[in-house]
């Protein structure tokens, strides 16, 4: 159900705001892990595994949450969502034992299975299929926002006590938890959720999961697996990684993030919408897979502070006009099926968050220049895929 327009932007901007919060959340602690890791004594591994366990759950999750999103409704289950993330980040700022740690990511885990769909679905809803492309692209832009100020204010907080960003996120998901309760509407009728229910409820994860093997959807899935295994590698050990061979501080880290996110952002916004109709999908999402292996490469040959900014924002800047090309993708090739791309496009993601970080601590161990080259090595095979992507079949099986 597409809204009016002014009534539309209003809603997006609760949306956006949700999306931004939750990755607020997960940026404030960015600064700190170095420190967490020495003061815990813990291993590049398990940094990495702190990391995985969080999409495990979220794999788990995501099928269900994303029937449930079109069985109960968009709205409880972002509610639901950014409840979650709530807790799970007192949770972490509490713990004393890594266990705790432990079950905080897997509450954050299928917090992100319950958010990232809902919203998703909604802006679906409200939208346009004229008017999605920029929509995803904001929903981009809003995560990679997150990442921008988040880590700012996590390395500023940080300074007067290394737990107390994880309280302030969980205050923050808190109050976008009641914003979201008392302004945001259900955008579906009690009787299109029961006609998407009735078809959510003839299927389950494994009818969803072969579904995704069908071509239309297959490649799309695939390379959503690519880019969430080489982020995530990258991401997990970034900290890591500049902490220990340039001796960087969660101050030098934040802003590296933040300059690198803003950079990001500012395309996604004004260029993005332009791109994808001078380049087109498939040849956006090429380019984005080649500069991201290219400057992962050149993040293990740099020394330099400002060497260091600049190839970390054009890695981030492929990784972010990547993400909403395949979402936009998704939900023109998804149709009613909101709930069903929405869950699957999560399954995918995390099954590339649990890969991604284990490894990425693992090679970290051995070599802390690893990660970075295992990370391109994937995107390269990304790229390889896309060779047989067919874009003519594939406007065949979206005209249907």
């Amino acid at each position: 159900m597409v809204k009016p327009i002014k009534e539309q932007k209003a809603v997006l901007i609760i949306l956006l705001s949700n999306i931004f919060i939750a990755f607020l959340g997960i940026g404030l602690i960015i600064p700190v892990m170095p420190s967490l890791m020495n003061i815990m004594h813990l291993s590049g591994s398990t940094m990495g595994y702190l990391v995985a366990v969080f999409a495990v759950s979220q794999l788990i999750m995501s099928p269900f949450a994303g029937r449930w999103v079109d069985r109960y409704g968009r709205k409880k289950i972002i509610i639901i969502g950014l409840l979650l993330f709530g807790v799970s980040e007192l949770i972490f700022g509490l713990g004393t034992d890594v266990s705790v740690f432990y079950l905080s990511r897997i509450l954050g885990g299928i917090s992100a299975a319950f958010i990232m769909p809902g919203v998703t679905a909604y802006v679906a809803d409200i939208t346009s299929v004229q008017e999605r492309p920029k929509a995803m692209g904001y929903i981009s832009a809003a995560i990679s926002l997150g990442f921008i100020i988040g880590p700012g204010i996590g390395g500023f907080v940080a300074e007067y006590g290394i737990r107390l960003p994880f309280f302030l996120a969980g205050i923050i998901a808190f109050m976008a938890c009641l914003t979201s309760i008392f302004i945001l509407k259900e955008p579906l009728t009690k009787e299109q959720l029961a006609a998407v229910s009735a078809d959510a409820g003839q299927t389950n994860f494994v009818d969803d999961f072969k579904k995704s093997l069908k071509p239309l959807y297959f490649i799309a899935f695939i390379l959503v697996f690519v880019l969430a295994f080489g982020l995530s590698a990258y991401e997990t050990v970034f900290s890591l990684f500049s902490d220990h061979k340039f001796g960087f501080t969660p101050k030098d880290i934040a802003m590296i993030i933040t300059i690198s996110s803003i950079f990001g952002v500012v395309v996604q916004v004004f260029m993005f919408g332009k791109m994808v109709d001078f380049l087109g999908e498939k040849k956006l999402i090429q380019l984005c897979l080649i500069v991201g292996a290219i400057f992962a490469v050149a993040s293990t040959l740099i020394s330099s502070y400002m060497a260091v900014l600049v190839v970390t924002c054009f890695v981030f800047l492929a990784f972010d006009l990547l993400r909403p090309a395949l979402t936009t993708f998704l939900s023109k090739a998804g149709g009613k099926e909101q709930g069903f791309v929405a869950g699957m496009n999560s399954t995918y993601t995390s099954l590339g968050n649990i890969v991604g970080p284990a490894m990425g601590g693992m090679l970290f161990d051995i070599n802390i220049n690893y990660p970075y080259l295992f990370a391109a090595v994937i995107m390269v095979i990304g790229l390889g895929i896309t060779v047989i992507w067919k874009e003519n079949r594939l406007a065949e099986s979206l005209a249907q």
